[in-house]
């Protein structure tokens, strides 16, 4: 899974030594020690040491409630996890007598108290309302008081006054910090090594909402409320990064991925906020004269009849895979290294042909030079033609054209997106156009009108769908495709131009 992958490299970058839990060994068809030899795999590909490699590993399953070294021990409690902790986990190094030094990994934010910064105490001891420096990324340091000191217990967070060295604290009273940096005492500031947060792969431009229906459906639809939003969410998402363009209705928003973004727009809907983004674009770097772009290690679980389509989909994309294995259930895991911008829209394509029982996950495997272009959407669009309502009508008779993205009763403007054209080319098309009445019979008056279910797009699918002339309207009521101009004569014109 990509969140394995990512805690357990940067833990063997830290020089940890993890141990290894096989779970689920209670399940059918299992194979625990396969899982240990891929397991070895896993940490050789992350660039373990030879230490690392030789981790302790045990077996077990956490529903039911037990674990044991090996298969042949029985057992029916966790106390041999509990053990290899004790014997394998060294305790923290940190000396209480020295003079404060606490690194700060989490941040989190609060109306009352501000900015909290959450870390381990690395040395010394900590105590409320103390004087203490925050040592910055750049060397300045900046002094300040320690106003609230929270210890953690279970999940909750409690107030203490006195922390030592080796515990996990959550403290406020500086408002400018980033992770990495280190609070220390005023008297001997001694910084710890910086922690570097990856930077961001792919942006996308917020914009205020201007369609004919903004304003109707959100709570706050102004720029000033978008752009406070952005802001608040940047005390506590570190990887966000959120700049100004030259205009004041719209921001360049850079994040780790769709799935990072797409998370924020989501909460930020759900809020009330009404906005529009467009399509996302990686962010490329020139890396030793080279020009270079972000790529995904991505790990596909297929049946064995969609193996053929996907390495042909993923071939057009620019992938080259790494690793190809048959199981014993009928399925085939494929491994490849992607381009990031060739997995935007993939999703879709990959749920049709494997008929949503193939299983993806993806995480980022690094820059590497540019693989040239790579082809974007094939099918044009329906595009409205009016604003007015939607009917049956019309929406049969436009079936034969395309995918139809709304049904029966919905209301619409001219330049919004309808559906998925049939053809290369964008068709504007009349959906909100009723049957004449007349009184006079002819053969097929009567037949009831029969559409075909929509296909409604989820937020993350209409990201991944939009091309770079059309947008997503994002409302706490709707997601709407919409083209970046809504008038005809203004999108020829524009197409001229470009």
């Amino acid at each position: 899974m990509p969140q394995t992958r990512f805690v357990l490299k940067k833990a063997l970058e830290k020089g940890l030594r993890p141990i290894v839990f096989v779970n689920k060994i209670d399940r059918a068809r299992v194979d625990p020690e396969v899982a240990v030899d891929k397991v070895l795999d896993l940490f050789l590909e992350l660039g373990a040491d030879d230490d690392q490699c030789d981790f302790p590993y045990l077996f077990g399953s956490g529903m039911g409630g037990y674990a044991k070294p090996d298969m042949k021990t029985e057992s029916d409690n966790m106390k041999p996890l509990f053990d290899a902790i004790l014997r394998h986990v060294p305790p923290p190094v940190g000396d209480p007598e020295k003079p404060l030094q606490l690194q700060v990994t989490t941040l989190d934010y609060s109306d009352f108290l501000g900015r909290i910064m959450i870390g381990r105490i690395h040395n010394g001891t900590i105590r409320a309302g103390q004087p203490a420096a925050l040592i910055r990324d750049d060397g300045s340091i900046k002094r300040s008081r320690i106003s609230k000191l929270l210890g953690f217990q279970g999940l909750q967070r409690v107030e203490i006054e006195e922390a030592r060295a080796g515990d996990l604290v959550a403290v406020a009273g500086f408002d400018e910090v980033n992770i990495g940096e280190t609070i220390a005492c005023p008297d001997h500031p001694e910084a710890l090594p910086l922690i570097r947060v990856d930077e961001p792969t792919l942006q996308m431009t917020f914009v205020i909402n201007d369609s004919p229906f903004a304003g109707k459906e959100g709570k706050f639809v102004t720029s000033r409320q978008v752009r406070d939003r952005l802001n608040k969410e940047l005390l506590t998402n570190v990887a966000l990064r959120v700049e100004d363009t030259d205009s004041p209705d719209r921001w360049a928003v850079s994040g780790r991925g769709e799935l990072h973004l797409g998370i924020l727009i989501e909460t930020m809907r759900r809020e009330g906020y009404e906005f529009q983004v467009s399509q996302p674009q990686v962010i490329f770097r020139t890396i030793d004269g080279t020009p270079s772009e972000p790529f995904e290690t991505l790990v596909l679980d297929v049946p064995e009849e969609a193996v053929g389509a996907c390495i042909e989909k993923l071939g057009i994309r620019k992938a080259e895979m790494q690793n190809m294995e048959n199981t014993n259930d009928g399925r085939t895991q494929l491994e490849f290294v992607v381009p990031s911008r060739g997995l935007i829209g993939f999703r879709n394509e990959f749920l049709t042909d494997t008929r949503g029982t193939g299983v993806m996950n993806h995480t980022f495997h690094g820059y590497g030079p540019w693989k040239g272009p790579i082809a974007g959407r094939k099918n044009g669009v329906l595009i409205a033609i009016e604003t007015a309502e939607t009917v049956a009508y019309s929406l049969f008779n436009l079936q034969d054209r395309g995918i139809l993205f709304v049904q029966p009763g919905v209301k619409v403007y001219e330049g919004m997106i309808l559906g998925q054209h049939a053809k290369e080319n964008d068709l504007v098309v009349n959906a909100c156009k009723g049957k004449k009445l007349t009184n006079v019979r002819a053969s097929g008056t009567d037949e009831a009108v029969r559409l075909t279910p929509p296909t409604i797009l989820s937020l993350e699918q209409a990201i991944a769908y939009i091309d770079d002339d059309e947008l997503v309207e994002v409302t706490p009521n709707a997601i709407r495709l919409r083209k970046r101009f809504l008038d005809p004569h203004e999108r020829k014109r524009q197409a001229r131009s470009a």
